[in-house]
Parts: C-alpha cells; structure tokens; sequence
C-alpha cells in the first residue's frame, strides 16, 4: 500500500451485529483495514473470559504471538501473569487484547524487530476494539503502556503521569462515542515488556504489581 493512500480501517470487516468473542475473531482472520497484514503471519485478537470483569490491552503482538496467534504468550506475556498472580487478580475474570492486532516489524537480517504501530494503525484498528468492549462490558479497562493509553485515551496520555491511578471511561476517552458501553473505570501501568527492559527489573515489576493491585480491588468493592 503506498504510504500516500489512506488505510481503510477495519470497519468493513466487522460484523455488523456479532453475537460471541468468536465471531469477531472469525472475521478479524480476514482484515485488510491496513498494511500491516501484509507481512504478518496472522491476526492476533484478544482471548479470555466472554463476559471479562476486567479488560487488559496492550500494544500490539510481538514476534511469538504473531506465531503463535495468541496474544501475550512471548517473554511479557509470562511475566504478565505473574504479575497478575501477584497482584491477587483472578484469571478467570480476565480478557486480554492489543490495541493493533498485527505485528509491525523490521527486518534485520533474519530478525524481526519490533516496530511501534503509527496513528494510523492504532486508528485503523480501532473498530475490532469498539466491538470486543460492547460484546464484553466489563467493569475496568487496563491499559498496558504508551500505545494502549493513546489508543484509548487520546494522544496527550502519559504513562508516567497517569499510572496507577483510577480514571472515567470512557468519558475520558479521545472519542468517548466510538465504545458503546456503560460508564466503566480505566487504570494505566506500564507494558510488561517495559519491565524486561528496565535497568532494574525488581523495581519495575513491583511497580506494574502495586498498579494492578489497585485494579484488583477496584473490582472487588
């Protein structure tokens, strides 16, 4: 796709009335909205509980989720659960999706590096969001990191300045119209990969528990 040419977005492949998570990630197999299925393996859509107390969303699927087709089953998806074990949360009150469900990369070499998705992606991909949060309802969202934050909130988020913190949403969110849900509670952390890549690992992965230890009892009042 030339980068003159505006993506399509996602719209066209949504169902118009899904009944289930399944349908959605039927049809999401087949999304064209940007240029990015082009050189991923497969779509990546979200996995977890069909009627999710709490929602997490990430960035994008790294290198073993495009694999695998799963999201967070690489290095920051194992630390994630022992974080979320850590921090009390039950796993089945969980769903787990990304903010762009293709993995954008460069290659170097043999290696895929990871890239981080534009506006443009972020935008494309919006529409699988807007129906995975009206299928499930769920009491809180957990935003995982810069992009998700962005994705959701608009782009004056701020990870540092936002993080651990209960907030509206989606009245606080950059188009509040586009999730048809009920009032519902939104807390920022970092993304487990941000903790892999710290200096000092102990500190970060204390940190990300103590925010979703206010997410777990944000759920359990």
């Amino acid at each position: 796709m030339p980068s003159t040419e505006a993506p399509p977005g996602a719209k066209r492949w949504v169902p118009p009335h899904p009944q289930s998570i399944e349908e959605l990630k039927s049809a999401a197999a087949d999304c064209h909205g940007c240029e990015l299925y082009e050189d991923a393996t497969q779509t990546v859509f979200g996995r977890g509980a069909p009627r999710a107390r709490m929602v997490f969303v990430g960035e994008q699927p790294g290198d073993v989720e495009d694999q695998r087709g799963l999201p967070f089953v690489g290095p920051a998806g194992r630390l994630l659960r022992e974080a979320v074990d850590d921090a009390g949360i039950d796993p089945g009150d969980l769903y787990i999706t990304n903010s762009v469900k293709h993995f954008r990369f460069e290659l170097r070499g043999r290696r895929r590096v990871h890239q981080t998705p534009g506006p443009a992606h972020i935008a494309s991909c919006r529409p699988w969001l807007v129906a995975e949060f009206a299928l499930l309802q769920p009491e809180l969202v957990v935003l995982l990191g810069a992009t998700a934050g962005k994705a959701l909130i608009g782009p004056s988020f701020r990870v540092t300045q936002q993080r651990g913190r209960l907030m509206p949403w989606p009245a606080s969110a950059q188009h509040p119209e586009d999730f048809p849900v009920a009032q519902i509670q939104a807390l920022a952390t970092i993304h487990p990969s941000a903790v892999l890549r710290a200096d000092d690992r102990d500190t970060a992965y204390r940190g990300l528990v103590d925010d979703l230890k206010v997410a777990a009892a944000a759920i359990a009042n």
